[in-house]
């Protein structure tokens, strides 16, 4: 019986999405020195550069089993100016990771304007004055990818022309296979090397401590929460101090910041 499979084309033929994904795909710290010299190969032969974050909230690099940076080595960011990494104001004044905060889906952007599938109204509103020597490029595809516990990857993807601004064709043809490549890569990327767990497994709120977190997120006291679900004041506590117990919380902020890296809170109006 005759599969179909998803296949892309390359300057040395025809390549299979399946086979792609595999050769950027980690399980151990011994797989990304390999994953990522083939991330670096796909985004080459489509005539790109690429540059990659698994955490804009951290300010260490990201390395091979054996410490090699890969930004450096092996995606061949080297000339002066051009190691972004290692200047670690560019996470909270570029307007590429920043953007990443506000949108989940890949973008291409240049200093006209952030170009997306559909209108996001928090993006435009992202200041882009003085974009290229604050992003480092003329244009760039990002591709945000949002990870367990409220990590945010941003990855670039620089065209090796580097005077070009228009990267509409480029994020046409290459844009979803952009995406898929590299949230394969950083989701393998941050499980290998995540050693540490800050939240407990298999945690389960109740319906009720959600809803008396959802109302302390918001600034709410647990008088007002009384008020607003009509229970009184020792109940509301209670439900916030057994969320607490089952979130490993030592006081309320850590448990509403828990809750909401688990997803228990959802978006704020």
């Amino acid at each position: 019986m005759a599969t179909n499979v998803v296949e892309l084309r390359t300057p040395q033929g025809r390549e299979s999405l399946d086979r792609l994904l595999e050769s950027v795909t980690i399980t151990c710290p011994e797989d990304i020195h390999d994953a990522a010299v083939n991330l670096a190969r796909i985004a080459q032969e489509r005539g790109m550069q690429i540059a990659v974050c698994d955490d804009i909230s951290s300010k260490e690099p990201m390395v091979d089993a054996d410490g090699t940076i890969l930004n450096a080595d092996i995606f061949r960011w080297l000339d002066d100016g051009a190691r972004w990494w290692e200047d670690h104001r560019l996470a909270l004044h570029s307007p590429l990771p920043r953007a990443c905060r506000y949108e989940s889906e890949p973008f291409w952007v240049n200093a006209r304007g952030f170009n997306t599938r559909w209108r996001n109204h928090y993006l435009g509103e992202i200041d882009l004055a003085d974009f290229e020597k604050r992003s480092l490029c003329k244009a760039a595809i990002v591709v945000p990818v949002h990870l367990p516990f409220g990590q945010i990857s941003a990855s670039s993807f620089i065209s090796m022309d580097r005077e070009k601004e228009d990267l509409s064709a480029e994020f046409a043809e290459n844009g979803a296979l952009f995406a898929m490549v590299t949230r394969c890569f950083v989701a393998g990327y941050v499980q290998a090397n995540r050693t540490k767990r800050r939240i407990p497994s298999d945690c389960v709120l109740s319906k009720r401590e959600v809803e008396c977190l959802r109302w302390a997120a918001i600034g709410k006291t647990d008088k007002e929460i009384s008020m607003i679900l009509s229970r009184s004041h020792a109940t509301i506590r209670y439900h916030i101090h057994r969320a607490g117990e089952k979130l490993d919380s030592v006081n309320r902020a850590q448990t509403i910041f828990k809750a909401g890296q688990l997803g228990y809170l959802g978006a704020s109006d």
